[in-house]
């Protein structure tokens, strides 16, 4: 894990937080991102478009962060 680049990092932690606010939107039908962004409804498309980027690199860099 040492040897992760920057953007395999970042992708990783949207991913992990991505994960969270589903699993409590799952178990307390609480989106937290949502709260947390209520205002700026621009930022937080931008936020889980990211996320979702985020899924989609890693998707395709797993054979790559699996060697490493």
């Amino acid at each position: 894990m040492k040897n992760l680049s920057t953007i395999d990092w970042i992708a990783l932690v949207l991913v992990i937080i991505g994960g969270l606010n589903w699993g409590v939107i799952g178990f307390f039908n609480l989106d937290l991102l949502g709260q947390i962004l209520v205002d700026a409804s621009g930022l937080s498309r931008i936020v889980y478009g990211l996320v979702g980027l985020s899924a989609l690199y890693l998707v395709f860099t797993m054979k790559k962060l699996a060697r490493k």
